[in-house]
């Protein structure tokens, strides 16, 4: 590390000032750069980006997750040319009546 204060300053006194004018603006425009970023709406306005962003991640994520719920269902109900598997459909819709029914009634003898 050399000793800067041993070697002459060559510069003009107009340099040196021109030099300290162009340090200042520099640090202001730093400090003010700091005063925007730790200002609390701007904390509170990159919180909130924050928050949506991962939001909208997660429902990206959930809209994936449920299309793929979606497709493997109808895979297991419609074959892949398209046409219904009536072996399949048939069971679940009779559960689903007997289930109905069962509702059904079961509301009947709660008012009766």
């Amino acid at each position: 590390m050399s000793d800067t204060s041993s070697t002459p300053d060559t510069r003009t006194p107009a340099q040196i000032e021109a030099d300290i004018k162009r340090r200042r603006e520099t640090l202001a425009e730093t400090l003010d750069e700091i005063g925007i970023r730790v200002h609390p709406k701007t904390i509170v306005g990159d919180a909130k980006a924050k928050l949506v962003s991962n939001v909208d991640h997660t429902l990206g994520r959930a809209y994936v997750g449920a299309n793929r719920l979606v497709s493997d269902v109808k895979g297991q109900f419609v074959s892949e040319e398209g046409a219904p598997r009536l072996e399949r459909i048939v069971p679940v819709a009779l559960v689903v009546v007997g289930a109905v029914g069962l509702l059904a009634l079961n509301s009947r003898r709660r008012k009766g």
